[in-house]
Protein backbone atom coordinates (compact mmCIF):
# COMPACT_ATOMS: atom_id res chain seq x y z
CA UNK A 1 0.00 0.00 0.00
CA UNK A 2 1.34 3.41 -0.96
CA UNK A 3 2.58 5.43 2.02
CA UNK A 4 0.89 8.67 3.08
CA UNK A 5 2.95 11.63 1.81
CA UNK A 6 3.22 13.32 5.22
CA UNK A 7 4.50 10.10 6.81
CA UNK A 8 6.93 9.57 3.93
CA UNK A 9 8.25 13.12 4.40
CA UNK A 10 8.95 12.39 8.08
CA UNK A 11 10.68 9.11 7.29
CA UNK A 12 12.86 10.83 4.71
CA UNK A 13 13.79 13.58 7.16
CA UNK A 14 14.68 11.00 9.82
CA UNK A 15 16.75 9.16 7.23
CA UNK A 16 18.68 12.25 6.17
CA UNK A 17 19.50 13.10 9.77
CA UNK A 18 20.48 9.50 10.58
CA UNK A 19 22.81 9.37 7.58
CA UNK A 20 24.58 12.58 8.60
CA UNK A 21 24.76 11.47 12.24
CA UNK A 22 26.24 8.09 11.25
CA UNK A 23 28.87 9.77 9.07
CA UNK A 24 29.65 12.25 11.85
CA UNK A 25 30.05 9.41 14.35
CA UNK A 26 32.38 7.44 12.08
CA UNK A 27 34.55 10.56 11.66
CA UNK A 28 34.78 10.93 15.45
CA UNK A 29 35.94 7.33 15.96
CA UNK A 30 39.71 7.48 16.48
CA UNK A 31 42.57 6.35 18.68
CA UNK A 32 42.30 7.90 22.16
CA UNK A 33 38.73 9.18 21.79
CA UNK A 34 36.30 8.29 24.58
CA UNK A 35 33.18 6.31 23.75
CA UNK A 36 31.14 8.68 25.89
CA UNK A 37 32.28 11.67 23.83
CA UNK A 38 31.30 9.93 20.58
CA UNK A 39 27.85 8.96 21.89
CA UNK A 40 27.09 12.37 23.39
CA UNK A 41 28.25 14.33 20.35
CA UNK A 42 26.32 12.17 17.88
CA UNK A 43 23.13 12.41 19.93
CA UNK A 44 23.55 16.17 20.25
CA UNK A 45 24.06 16.39 16.49
CA UNK A 46 20.76 14.57 15.94
CA UNK A 47 18.95 17.10 18.11
CA UNK A 48 20.62 20.04 16.36
CA UNK A 49 19.43 18.73 12.98
CA UNK A 50 15.82 18.53 14.13
CA UNK A 51 15.45 14.86 15.00
CA UNK A 52 15.43 12.86 18.20
CA UNK A 53 17.45 9.73 18.99
CA UNK A 54 15.29 6.63 18.42
CA UNK A 55 17.67 4.72 20.69
CA UNK A 56 21.03 5.40 22.34
CA UNK A 57 23.98 5.46 19.95
CA UNK A 58 25.38 1.93 20.00
CA UNK A 59 29.18 1.69 19.99
CA UNK A 60 30.11 -1.97 19.73
CA UNK A 61 33.82 -2.80 19.63
CA UNK A 62 35.57 -5.90 18.25
CA UNK A 63 33.79 -9.05 19.55
CA UNK A 64 30.78 -7.06 20.75
CA UNK A 65 28.27 -7.28 17.91
CA UNK A 66 25.47 -5.08 19.23
CA UNK A 67 23.76 -3.49 22.20
CA UNK A 68 26.33 -1.39 24.00
CA UNK A 69 26.26 2.30 24.85
CA UNK A 70 28.49 4.04 27.41
CA UNK A 71 27.31 4.99 30.89
CA UNK A 72 27.18 8.59 32.10
CA UNK A 73 30.57 8.27 33.81
CA UNK A 74 32.27 5.81 31.44
CA UNK A 75 36.00 6.17 30.86
CA UNK A 76 36.24 3.64 28.03
CA UNK A 77 38.57 4.85 25.28
CA UNK A 78 38.85 3.64 21.70
CA UNK A 79 42.29 2.55 20.51
CA UNK A 80 44.24 1.75 17.37
CA UNK A 81 43.19 -1.59 15.87
CA UNK A 82 39.67 -1.54 17.29
CA UNK A 83 36.86 -2.55 14.92
CA UNK A 84 34.09 -0.14 15.90
CA UNK A 85 30.41 -0.43 14.93
CA UNK A 86 28.39 2.80 15.14
CA UNK A 87 24.62 2.18 15.08
CA UNK A 88 22.41 5.27 14.98
CA UNK A 89 18.65 5.66 15.20
CA UNK A 90 16.64 8.83 14.59
CA UNK A 91 12.94 9.49 14.77
CA UNK A 92 10.80 12.36 13.55
CA UNK A 93 7.41 12.30 15.27
CA UNK A 94 7.97 8.60 15.98
CA UNK A 95 8.92 7.60 12.42
CA UNK A 96 12.29 5.85 12.66
CA UNK A 97 15.42 5.56 10.55
CA UNK A 98 18.11 3.08 11.68
CA UNK A 99 21.61 2.86 10.17
CA UNK A 100 25.07 1.53 10.99
CA UNK A 101 28.67 1.49 9.73
CA UNK A 102 31.96 -0.08 10.81
CA UNK A 103 35.44 1.46 11.06
CA UNK A 104 38.81 -0.05 11.91
CA UNK A 105 40.98 2.48 13.71
CA UNK A 106 44.36 3.16 12.16
CA UNK A 107 44.85 -0.25 10.54
CA UNK A 108 43.62 -2.33 7.62
CA UNK A 109 43.73 -5.83 9.11
CA UNK A 110 39.98 -6.40 8.90
CA UNK A 111 39.27 -4.60 5.63
CA UNK A 112 37.86 -7.71 3.91
CA UNK A 113 35.61 -8.55 6.87
CA UNK A 114 34.21 -5.03 6.93
CA UNK A 115 33.65 -5.02 3.18
CA UNK A 116 31.81 -8.36 3.36
CA UNK A 117 28.98 -6.96 5.49
CA UNK A 118 28.88 -3.81 3.37
CA UNK A 119 28.61 -5.87 0.16
CA UNK A 120 25.94 -8.10 1.70
CA UNK A 121 23.87 -5.05 2.60
CA UNK A 122 23.90 -3.66 -0.94
CA UNK A 123 23.32 -7.06 -2.55
CA UNK A 124 20.23 -7.50 -0.36
CA UNK A 125 18.98 -4.00 -1.14
CA UNK A 126 19.32 -4.65 -4.88
CA UNK A 127 16.93 -7.61 -4.58
CA UNK A 128 14.21 -5.97 -2.49
CA UNK A 129 10.85 -5.49 -4.17
CA UNK A 130 7.21 -6.41 -3.51
CA UNK A 131 6.77 -10.17 -3.42
CA UNK A 132 10.40 -10.95 -2.59
CA UNK A 133 10.38 -13.66 0.08
CA UNK A 134 12.02 -12.79 3.37
CA UNK A 135 13.91 -16.09 3.47
CA UNK A 136 15.51 -15.25 0.11
CA UNK A 137 16.97 -12.04 1.52
CA UNK A 138 18.71 -14.05 4.23
CA UNK A 139 20.13 -16.36 1.59
CA UNK A 140 21.58 -13.43 -0.37
CA UNK A 141 23.19 -11.95 2.76
CA UNK A 142 24.62 -15.31 3.84
CA UNK A 143 25.99 -16.25 0.43
CA UNK A 144 27.65 -12.86 -0.02
CA UNK A 145 29.42 -12.98 3.34
CA UNK A 146 30.45 -16.63 2.98
CA UNK A 147 31.80 -16.01 -0.53
CA UNK A 148 34.37 -13.69 1.04
CA UNK A 149 35.45 -16.25 3.64
CA UNK A 150 33.45 -15.12 6.67
CA UNK A 151 30.32 -16.16 8.56
CA UNK A 152 27.03 -14.27 8.90
CA UNK A 153 25.76 -13.87 12.45
CA UNK A 154 22.76 -16.17 12.31
CA UNK A 155 20.93 -15.02 15.44
CA UNK A 156 21.01 -11.31 14.62
CA UNK A 157 18.69 -9.88 11.99
CA UNK A 158 17.20 -6.82 10.42
CA UNK A 159 13.68 -5.82 11.35
CA UNK A 160 10.52 -4.02 10.40
CA UNK A 161 9.71 -0.70 12.05
CA UNK A 162 6.55 1.20 12.87
CA UNK A 163 5.76 4.46 14.57
CA UNK A 164 7.60 4.53 17.93
CA UNK A 165 8.32 0.80 17.52
CA UNK A 166 11.91 -0.07 16.64
CA UNK A 167 11.30 -3.81 16.24
CA UNK A 168 7.80 -4.16 14.86
CA UNK A 169 7.56 -7.94 14.69
CA UNK A 170 9.08 -8.90 11.33
CA UNK A 171 12.67 -10.17 11.25
CA UNK A 172 14.85 -9.86 8.15
CA UNK A 173 17.32 -12.77 8.51
CA UNK A 174 21.00 -12.88 7.69
CA UNK A 175 20.85 -16.58 6.82
CA UNK A 176 18.49 -18.64 4.61
CA UNK A 177 15.16 -19.52 6.21
CA UNK A 178 11.92 -21.20 5.15
CA UNK A 179 10.00 -17.96 5.70
CA UNK A 180 7.83 -17.56 2.60
CA UNK A 181 6.20 -14.26 3.48
CA UNK A 182 6.64 -11.73 0.69
CA UNK A 183 7.51 -8.07 1.07
CA UNK A 184 4.79 -5.50 0.44
CA UNK A 185 4.87 -1.94 -0.82
CA UNK A 186 5.06 0.54 2.05
CA UNK A 187 6.98 -1.71 4.45
CA UNK A 188 9.75 0.06 6.38
CA UNK A 189 12.69 -2.27 7.02
CA UNK A 190 16.15 -2.10 8.53
CA UNK A 191 18.45 -4.38 6.52
CA UNK A 192 21.33 -5.24 8.83
CA UNK A 193 24.02 -7.79 7.90
CA UNK A 194 26.63 -8.82 10.48
CA UNK A 195 29.79 -10.66 9.41
CA UNK A 196 32.22 -12.35 11.77
CA UNK A 197 35.49 -14.23 12.07
CA UNK A 198 33.89 -16.22 14.87
CA UNK A 199 31.17 -18.84 15.13
CA UNK A 200 28.38 -16.59 13.87
CA UNK A 201 26.29 -16.93 17.02
CA UNK A 202 26.09 -14.14 19.60
CA UNK A 203 25.52 -14.70 23.28
CA UNK A 204 24.39 -12.37 26.06
CA UNK A 205 27.32 -11.18 28.13
CA UNK A 206 26.73 -8.44 30.67
CA UNK A 207 24.64 -5.32 30.48
CA UNK A 208 24.42 -2.81 27.65
CA UNK A 209 23.33 0.31 29.59
CA UNK A 210 20.30 0.38 27.26
CA UNK A 211 16.76 0.02 28.61
CA UNK A 212 13.15 0.01 27.43
CA UNK A 213 9.86 0.53 29.23
CA UNK A 214 7.58 -2.54 29.17
CA UNK A 215 4.64 -2.16 31.56
CA UNK A 216 3.58 -0.85 35.00
CA UNK A 217 5.36 -2.66 37.86
CA UNK A 218 3.64 -5.38 39.87
CA UNK A 219 4.36 -3.50 43.06
CA UNK A 220 2.33 -1.42 45.50
CA UNK A 221 5.33 0.81 46.14
CA UNK A 222 4.11 4.25 45.07
CA UNK A 223 7.64 5.52 44.34
CA UNK A 224 8.19 2.79 41.74
CA UNK A 225 4.78 3.24 40.14
CA UNK A 226 5.37 6.97 39.76
CA UNK A 227 8.87 6.42 38.35
CA UNK A 228 7.55 3.84 35.88
CA UNK A 229 4.93 6.28 34.64
CA UNK A 230 7.50 9.06 34.28
CA UNK A 231 9.77 6.76 32.24
CA UNK A 232 6.84 5.82 30.01
CA UNK A 233 5.94 9.47 29.39
CA UNK A 234 9.55 10.49 28.74
CA UNK A 235 10.81 7.64 26.56
CA UNK A 236 7.56 6.02 25.33
CA UNK A 237 8.21 2.59 23.77
CA UNK A 238 11.71 3.41 22.50
CA UNK A 239 15.00 2.32 24.10
CA UNK A 240 16.79 4.78 26.38
CA UNK A 241 20.30 5.07 27.80
CA UNK A 242 21.46 4.83 31.40
CA UNK A 243 23.07 8.24 30.96
CA UNK A 244 19.77 9.75 29.72
CA UNK A 245 18.02 8.34 32.77
CA UNK A 246 20.66 9.61 35.22
CA UNK A 247 20.49 13.12 33.73
CA UNK A 248 16.67 13.14 33.64
CA UNK A 249 16.08 11.45 37.01
CA UNK A 250 19.14 12.09 39.24
CA UNK A 251 19.47 9.90 42.35
CA UNK A 252 16.82 7.43 41.13
CA UNK A 253 19.01 4.75 39.49
CA UNK A 254 18.22 2.28 42.28
CA UNK A 255 14.56 2.66 41.26
CA UNK A 256 15.44 1.78 37.67
CA UNK A 257 17.23 -1.36 38.84
CA UNK A 258 14.14 -2.34 40.86
CA UNK A 259 11.92 -1.82 37.80
CA UNK A 260 14.24 -4.10 35.80
CA UNK A 261 13.94 -6.73 38.55
CA UNK A 262 10.15 -6.41 38.45
CA UNK A 263 10.17 -6.73 34.63
CA UNK A 264 8.61 -3.30 34.24
CA UNK A 265 11.72 -2.16 32.35
CA UNK A 266 13.90 -4.32 30.11
CA UNK A 267 17.70 -4.07 30.25
CA UNK A 268 19.13 -5.16 26.90
CA UNK A 269 22.04 -7.62 27.16
CA UNK A 270 25.30 -6.91 25.41
CA UNK A 271 25.59 -9.34 22.47
CA UNK A 272 29.02 -10.89 21.93
CA UNK A 273 30.49 -13.31 19.39
CA UNK A 274 33.76 -15.23 19.74
CA UNK A 275 35.34 -13.38 16.81
CA UNK A 276 35.65 -9.84 15.45
CA UNK A 277 32.31 -8.60 14.04
CA UNK A 278 31.44 -6.03 11.37
CA UNK A 279 28.01 -4.51 10.75
CA UNK A 280 26.32 -2.38 8.10
CA UNK A 281 22.72 -1.20 8.02
CA UNK A 282 20.31 0.93 6.04
CA UNK A 283 16.62 1.69 6.40
CA UNK A 284 14.58 1.12 3.27
CA UNK A 285 10.97 1.66 2.24
CA UNK A 286 9.58 -0.93 -0.16
CA UNK A 287 8.23 0.77 -3.31
CA UNK A 288 6.10 -0.52 -6.18
CA UNK A 289 9.15 -1.65 -8.17
CA UNK A 290 11.99 -1.91 -5.63
CA UNK A 291 12.90 0.14 -2.59
CA UNK A 292 14.02 3.59 -1.48
CA UNK A 293 17.07 3.79 0.79
CA UNK A 294 16.40 6.67 3.19
CA UNK A 295 19.67 6.51 5.16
Amino acid sequence: MRMDEDILRKYRKAGRIAKKAREFGIELVDDGVSMLEVADRVEQKILEMGGRPAFPVNISVNHVAAHFSPKHDDRLVLKKGDVVKIDVGVHVDGFIADTADTKEIGMDKYHDLIESSRSALWRAIEEIRPGRRIGEIGKIVSETIKSKGFRPVRNLSGHSMDRYILHAGLSIPNVPTREKMGLREGMVLAIEPFATLGSGYVRSKGGSNIYRYLSPPSSRELRLRILSERIKRRFKTLPFAERWFVREFPNLFDGLERLVFLKSVYHYPRLVDDGIVSQHEHTIIVTSDGCEVIT
